[in-house]
């Protein structure tokens, strides 16, 4: 028997294919509000979309703990062996708006959600160790020079060089994107990074410098140019069919997880800035030490309420984890849970792929759009907790939990903005640069050269600038493939 079809506030509809006019051929009536409905739903079906990382895919699964880390942090997912966790991973692309190919040349969102037993736990990643910048407020410039060209609006090659020639810190990360591994195959043969340093500490208040790694188990696989134009034509949506066909037909995709560890006082002596984006901590001197398997093993019911108003940020933490004086990371503390409030409302977290789905959430916060939506793994928000909305009371209201406080960070020196130019931008560029054989390397050449030859001549010199000194092969090698272009 079907279900008798409502409006919104629950009344039956006796007629939904035929608007209220004055008479069969006369106008519609202003009164029939069961055409406004859904008139001014439809308007409003779609929330703005994310500035980056707009086209993405998703999927939940478990994650599984092999390596009990109790000595270095008391977060619950992270203590006792064979200890599963709920979790939701989004992939994206940056660059492209929402209906943009899967196949482009651009980095991958891999932002993966721990439901925990302590609250929701988001490492907002992408499927490189490392980004173009290290701080924050150059974010907006680099968008922009990926986005569209504010007069054409047409992607702009020139913009892109010349922003990357006038920030040579972005050198690593443009030799990974122009290298064989910048068009992943599909979401499920490429890594995932946490990229940024974060926290851990332990029950003793000792603190640890962490980097996450996600190793596939799938292997490795990439496009080359001619198979991404191909499949851009055919397939615009490759990447999305791959995961969701994947999981539905029980090839559950799987990541060894991966930490790398740094005793908090080894940051001050390391011949490198460890909350510097833009650099990897070598393996040798911080070997990965494999934790646990995560599994992506069902689908969303609803790609909309479950994926495009999936709210992830890196500010959702944990006790037993925190941040970094990384100032990327800092940067992203703000402006990822800033972006889902202008997006979606001030109670996003409401929503039942954002809320906690092993801990209830009790604080202060009320009112604003969507209050007492309800989080259906514990039937009421915050709003509908009683009448009290303010700390500290004598109510019996949520208290404050002081066993969970992070120990004290040291932090000295002056207050100032400090020239990062004194990094060096170009030894792990470099390095990756003479791990590539001929072949690898002669197709960063060309991948390079492509949108290089573009730029401006000015522009073009300062990059090659650039990559000589990375290696001077490397600069030889993208002159010539300029000049063959």
């Amino acid at each position: 028997m079907n279900q008798r079809l409502t409006s919104q506030n629950g009344a039956p509809i006796a007629d939904d294919q035929n608007s209220l006019t004055a008479g069969a051929r006369g106008g519609v009536m202003l009164q029939d509000w069961q055409l406004i409905e859904k008139l001014a739903h439809f308007n409003r079906e779609r929330i703005p979309e994310r500035v980056v990382h707009a086209k993405g895919s998703g999927a939940y699964g478990t994650f599984t703990l092999t390596r009990d880390l109790s000595e270095f942090t008391l977060a619950d997912h992270f203590r006792g062996v064979g200890k599963q966790t709920e979790v939701f991973l989004r992939f994206s692309t940056v660059g492209g708006e929402s209906g943009s190919a899967d196949a482009e040349r651009d980095p991958r969102g891999f932002a993966v959600r721990f439901y925990t037993a302590n609250g929701n736990h988001d490492v907002v990643g992408n499927n490189t160790p490392v980004f173009f910048l290290r701080d924050g407020i150059k974010f907006p410039d680099f968008i922009h020079t990926q986005k569209r060209n504010p007069k054409t609006n047409m992607k702009d090659p020139e913009a892109m060089w010349d922003f990357w020639s006038l920030n040579p810190e972005a050198l690593h990360q443009v030799t990974i994107l122009m290298s064989d591994r910048g068009i992943p195959a599909s979401y499920r043969h490429m890594n995932g990074y946490g990229s940024h340093t974060f926290s851990f500490w332990n029950e003793q208040g000792e603190r640890f410098w962490v980097k996450f790694h996600f190793k596939t188990q799938q292997g490795i696989k990439n496009l080359s140019n001619q198979q991404a134009d191909k499949l851009k034509g055919i397939d615009p949506d490759h990447a999305q069919r791959d995961l969701y066909g994947a999981i539905e037909d029980g090839e559950f995709p799987k990541w060894s997880v991966n930490v790398q560890i740094m005793p908090e006082a080894d940051a001050e002596k390391y011949h490198l800035n460890p909350f510097d984006l833009t650099k990897v901590w070598p393996h040798k001197d911080y070997p990965l030490q494999e934790i646990g398997v995560l599994e992506l093993n069902r689908n969303p019911e609803n790609y909309f309420n479950e994926v495009e108003q999936a709210a992830l940020a890196p500010s959702n933490l944990v006790p037993g984890i925190g941040a970094s004086p990384d100032k990327m990371l800092q940067a992203r503390l703000f402006a990822y849970a800033d972006a889902q409030r202008y997006r979606i409302g001030a109670n996003y977290n409401q929503l039942p792929v954002n809320c906690p789905h092993a801990s209830q959430a009790n604080h202060y916060q009320r009112g604003g759009a969507m209050a007492g939506t309800g989080c259906p793994f514990h039937g009421r928000s915050p709003d509908s907790a009683g009448s009290v909305n303010y700390g500290p009371n004598s109510q019996n209201g949520p208290a404050q939990q002081a066993q969970y406080a992070e120990p004290p960070m040291d932090i000295a020196g002056a207050m100032a903005r400090y020239d990062k130019t004194v990094e060096d931008d170009y030894q792990q560029a470099g390095d990756l640069f003479r791990l590539m054989n001929a072949e690898q390397q002669q197709a960063l050449f060309d991948t390079i050269a492509a949108t290089l030859e573009q730029a401006s001549e000015a522009v073009q010199a300062r990059m090659l600038s650039h990559f000589e000194q990375a290696d001077p092969a490397y600069a030889e090698g993208i002159r010539a493939a300029i000049a063959a272009a």
